[in-house]
């Protein structure tokens, strides 16, 4: 029995390896690709998004920029936009189901991570966590706010710019702004 478990062990190592190589290739590729994409900058820009995050969003999402002409097409594209369904006295709120779940999946991700940098996306996940939202509820709406970030983006071709978001949170005198100060 010991011979032979020690065989299988030696024949998965063998094709553990030859999947790493072939791995390892292909991630080179993509980040050789996405290094020639003219939204390189754009999306190299995002927090926390790196190597693996950014190349998934841009692709997800496409070379078509006028593909959504707003950020609630874009939203409810992704996935992140819940769905609302009401009848007489009931309304429910419920997932979106009728989505790319490859970009929902992540957005996820990276809102999750985005959380880590970005004083004003961890005061806002901290506020929805408050509010009773799940965890994957307040990502999804973090989500939300990045994707419309990410339309604007895209539509005047500048990278994300911390300090330029701040400011214009600022002018809008959001409630985000006033809870990451507070912390």
């Amino acid at each position: 029995m010991t011979k032979a478990k020690s065989r299988l062990a030696v024949a998965l190592a063998v094709q553990l390896r030859v999947l790493h190589k072939q791995i390892t290739e292909y991630r080179a590729a993509i980040e050789a690709r996405f290094a020639q994409h003219p939204d390189h900058d754009l999306f190299d820009s995002l927090p926390r998004a790196g190597k693996k995050l950014a190349p998934r969003l841009l692709g997800e999402l496409g070379d078509d920029r006028d593909r959504f002409e707003d950020g609630q097409g874009l939203q409810c594209y992704a996935g992140t936009a819940p769905v609302t369904i009401q009848s007489g006295k009931r309304r429910f709120v419920k997932l979106r189901r009728a989505c790319n779940k490859g970009l929902r999946t992540t957005v996820h991700l990276w809102a999750n991570l985005s959380r880590a940098e970005c004083v004003w996306a961890a005061a806002y996940y901290d506020r929805k966590r408050l509010e009773g939202k799940s965890h994957a509820t307040a990502l999804r709406c973090l989500g939300q706010r990045w994707l419309k970030i990410i339309l604007r983006m895209r539509l005047d071709r500048r990278p994300y710019d911390e300090a330029l978001h701040l400011r214009n949170m600022v002018k809008r005198g959001s409630w985000k702004l006033a809870l990451a100060s507070d912390e």
